[in-house]
C-alpha cells in the first residue's frame, strides 16, 4: 500500500511538471515565426486572399516646409529587388537630405500588409540617405488596420543643443490620423489618412562662417498638412480619390541677420490637389499658387504672380568668403513651379515655392550644385479604379441568403486564423498541469496511512 501511495504521488508531480513545461518546449521547437504561406501544389489557394473591396485605391500626399539637399540628383536609384535594368530607370537621388516640418499621408489598397493600407506620419524634421528615409525620433505615426476613430497629437518644445547650429525649431505640434474599415476598406471612413505638423519658428544652417546669421529662417508660424480622402463626383456614382498637400506660411528670410538678407512674403496658401475619378478625361491636378513679395534692405524689389512667375535677385558678396568657392551671385526664384504626370487613371503633381542653389559644382567638375535648398515642397498622387470607387453595399443574397447584410457578408468570408505556434495553447496547458498537481495532492491525502509497527 505504501508503494502504491508513493507511485501516485510521483506520477502526479511528474505529470504536473511535464504539463507546465510543455508550452515552452512546443513554442521553441515548433514554429518560431509565422512565415508567409506559399502554395506548393497548383490546386492550392494563394497565400494571400485579396479583400472584397474597391480597388485600386491609391493616394499619397507629402508636404515639407523646407529641405536641404547635398549633391542633388547624383545618387543612383535603388530597389528592394535585384533588377539593374529597372534601377537604371529610377530617378537619381541626393546623397543626403535634411528637412523640417514633414507631413505624409498614404493610402494603398494593394499593400500586402494589412497595417499598411493607411499610413499617416508627421515629424519636426526628416532625413534621407541615398533615397532611403529612416524613421526619426520625435515624430508621430498611425497605421490602419486597425481603424482609428480619433487622431494622435503631440506637442514638443526642443531644448537647446549643439544641433541648433544645423536646425533650430520651436513650438512644434503634430497630428496624425489613419483610417481603414476592416469590412468596407476605404468606404465609410474619413479621412483615409491625414497628417499635420506646425512650428512657431525655425531656421536652418545657422553657423555659416562670415554670414552672421541663418541661411534660411521662418520667423512666424508655418504648417504642413497632407490628406487623402474620398470625394463625390458630379454625375458619377463612384467616388474620386483626392490627395491634398497644403502649405501655410507667411514669411521666409534668406541670409537672415546679414547685409544680404532677403525677405520673401507669401500671400495666399499653396495647395496641390490630385484627383483621380476613374476616368482619364476628368482625372486632374489642381494647383493654387500664392503671390510672393520679395524685399531687400526694406525695399520691395520684385513681385511674383501668375503674370510674372520668375525673378532674379542679385546677392551682394559676403565679406571674408572666397567667391570661387561660394558664389551666390544671382538668386533665381520661381513661383509655384508645377510638374504633373498622368498614366491612365493615375495622376501625380509636384510643386515648390522656390529653390536656392549653393556651392556651384561645375567648378569642381560636377553636373550640379553641391547643395540645394528648396522651400515649400509639395507632392500629391492619386489613382482610382475605372468608374471611381464604388462604396455601394453588396446586393442582397450575395452571401448567407437573401437577407444577408453587408456585415454578415464579410463575416461569412472571414477565415479562422492559423495557429502556428504552441504559445497559443500556453494557458490551457498551464491549467491542465495545475489541475493534475491538485488531483495528485487529493489522492495522496485521501489514501489512509498505516502507522509503522515497532
Amino acid at each position: 500500500m505504501r508503494a502504491f501511495r508513493r507511485l501516485c504521488a510521483c506520477a502526479a508531480v511528474t505529470m504536473a511538471i511535464a504539463g507546465m513545461s510543455m508550452p515552452a518546449a512546443i513554442a521553441q521547437s515548433a514554429y518560431p515565426t509565422t512565415p508567409t504561406p506559399q502554395p506548393q501544389n497548383p490546386g492550392q489557394p494563394p497565400g494571400r486572399v485579396p479583400e472584397d473591396i474597391p480597388r485600386p485605391v491609391i493616394g499619397e500626399a507629402g508636404t515639407m516646409l523646407g529641405i536641404v539637399r547635398l549633391l542633388p540628383a547624383t545618387a543612383p536609384g535603388d530597389a528592394f529587388f535585384n533588377d539593374p535594368e529597372f534601377e537604371s530607370k529610377l530617378p537619381k537621388q541626393a546623397v543626403l537630405e535634411a528637412g523640417m516640418g514633414r507631413a505624409l499621408a498614404q493610402v494603398n489598397s494593394e499593400a500586402y500588409l494589412a497595417h499598411e493600407h493607411s499610413v499617416a506620419e508627421a515629424s519636426p524634421f526628416g532625413v534621407g540617405i541615398m533615397g532611403h528615409v529612416p524613421q526619426v525620433p520625435g515624430g508621430l505615426a498611425q497605421n490602419a488596420l486597425s481603424d482609428h476613430e480619433s487622431p494622435t497629437t503631440s506637442a514638443l518644445a526642443p531644448p537647446s543643443s549643439p544641433a541648433d547650429q544645423l536646425v533650430r525649431l520651436s513650438g512644434l505640434n503634430g497630428t496624425v490620423h489613419a483610417r481603414w474599415n476592416q469590412e468596407t476598406g476605404p468606404c465609410g471612413v474619413a479621412p483615409l489618412s491625414e497628417a499635420r505638423y506646425s512650428m512657431a519658428s525655425g531656421s536652418a544652417l545657422n553657423q555659416i562662417p562670415g554670414l552672421g546669421g541663418s541661411v534660411l529662417e521662418v520667423p512666424s508660424i508655418a504648417e504642413a498638412r497632407s490628406s487623402v480622402r474620398l470625394a463625390d463626383v458630379p454625375g458619377q456614382t463612384g467616388k474620386a480619390v483626392t490627395s491634398t498637400s497644403e502649405l501655410q506660411i507667411s514669411q521666409v528670410k534668406l541670409f537672415s541677420g546679414s547685409p544680404q538678407e532677403i525677405s520673401v512674403d507669401v500671400v495666399g496658401r499653396p495647395v496641390v490637389v490630385a484627383t483621380a475619378t476613374g476616368d482619364p478625361a476628368t482625372t486632374r491636378v489642381d494647383h493654387t499658387a500664392p503671390v510672393l513679395r520679395i524685399s531687400q534692405g526694406g525695399r520691395e524689389i520684385a513681385v511674383l504672380d501668375a503674370a510674372n512667375p520668375t525673378a532674379d535677385v542679385p546677392i551682394p558678396a559676403i565679406p571674408g568668403l572666397d567667391q570661387r568657392v561660394l558664389d551666390l551671385g544671382v538668386l533665381r526664384l520661381s513661383l509655384g513651379e508645377l510638374k504633373q504626370e498622368a498614366m491612365g487613371n493615375e495622376i501625380r503633381g509636384t510643386a515648390r515655392l522656390f529653390d536656392l542653389k549653393l556651392l556651384d559644382g561645375t567648378k569642381l567638375g560636377l553636373p550640379t550644385a553641391l547643395a540645394q535648398i528648396s522651400f515649400g515642397e509639395q507632392v500629391a498622387r492619386a489613382a482610382a479604379p475605372a468608374g471611381g470607387v464604388n462604396c455601394d453595399p453588396p446586393a442582397a443574397g450575395a452571401a448567407g441568403g437573401a437577407e444577408a447584410t453587408p456585415a454578415a457578408y464579410h463575416q461569412a468570408r472571414t477565415q479562422p486564423l492559423a495557429l502556428t505556434s504552441g504559445s497559443y495553447f500556453a494557458v490551457p496547458i498551464f491549467w491542465t498541469g495545475a489541475g493534475l498537481l491538485l488531483l495528485g495532492s487529493i489522492i495522496v491525502a485521501a489514501l489512509p496511512r498505516r502507522n509503522a509497527e515497532h
